[in-house]
């Protein structure tokens, strides 16, 4: 939170409302540059940013100007407002979050493994994460599917996709610190994963049978195509719409829609709800939905 400022010939109540640039800053960070950073970022990625992450915004920030040489913030987003892509990658990257685990929010796997068992035959299944992060819930939706057909050979798609290049890095290679997988049982561990040893002590990796199965794309949900083909059976948007405001989630939903098989399922973040595009989707309870009317 920014301190007020106490100014020279300024009252104490003028001095409380006029905000201060903390001392330790290495470079000049105005409310005017967090109002521009706020707008540029919404503007390309839908994330709506809020007043108190004005102290995140330029931690992150900070190390992009170090990294070009520049000397303010005033340059730096000229020069993203000139359209320099490699330098808005970049700052995309910066500014998203990627908290994930294996079997966050676990009460859902369950559900999707009794959904793929419910499904007839052996039709094709297209399941689509849309925020893969590094790749630990695309490997934990990998994971139940092999568990529910008890076989890697299964007749099911799984695309992945994030915003951020480097989380996708890491989701391909599927390399992990020990401790990332402490939670997951012995026999998960036998049957996904190798330990590493040497120089890769202290890691596992993701055996390859199971990354066959996984698809991984950058894909931004503001951008007018999508490399997405529908029908979907299963839909993993979690922890994503919390990032955008209302118009911004109810315009991503709508595009949607159209992507979902009839019976299909969309599993949302624990802290999300989509009351307001109840016309598109409808909850099943346990934040999960399906689509708020058939299709014709």
């Amino acid at each position: 939170m920014i301190e007020p400022k106490r100014a020279f010939g300024t009252s104490s109540s003028q001095a409380a409302l006029a905000p201060r640039e903390p001392r330790d800053r290495e470079f000049v960070f105005s409310s005017a540059d967090f109002e521009r950073v706020r707008k540029l970022i919404y503007q390309h990625a839908g994330i709506s940013l809020s007043e108190v992450k004005q102290d995140m915004v330029y931690s992150r920030l900070a190390r992009r100007l170090r990294a070009t040489g520049l000397n303010s913030f005033a340059e730096y987003l000229a020069l993203l407002e000139k359209g320099d892509k490699d330098e808005w990658e970049k700052f995309v990257n910066s500014l998203t979050t990627n908290l994930t685990s294996f079997f966050r929010e676990p009460h859902h796997f369950p559900i999707l493994a009794q959904f793929l068992k419910s499904l007839p035959g052996n039709a094709p299944i297209k399941i689509w994460c849309s925020a893969a992060s590094t790749g630990e819930e695309p490997y934990s939706i990998a994971m139940t599917v092999v568990e529910a057909f008890n076989s890697f050979s299964v007749p099911v798609t799984i695309m992945c996709s994030d915003l951020d290049t480097n989380v996708l890095a890491t989701a391909e290679k599927g390399v992990y610190p020990i401790d990332r997988v402490e939670k997951i049982s012995p026999e998960r561990m036998k049957r996904f994963f190798l330990k590493g040893s040497g120089s890769q002590e202290g890691f596992v990796c993701v055996r390859p049978e199971l990354r066959r199965l996984v698809t991984f794309q950058r894909l931004n949900l503001l951008e007018p195509n999508w490399p997405i083909r529908g029908p979907l059976d299963v839909l993993f948007c979690r922890n994503v719409m919390i990032y955008f405001d209302k118009p911004t989630q109810y315009k991503i939903l709508s595009r949607f829609a159209p992507l979902m098989a009839e019976h299909g399922l969309m599993f949302a973040g624990h802290s999300e709800s989509f009351l307001h595009a109840a016309d598109l989707f409808r909850s099943k309870g346990k934040t999960v939905y399906e689509l708020a009317r058939p299709k014709r």
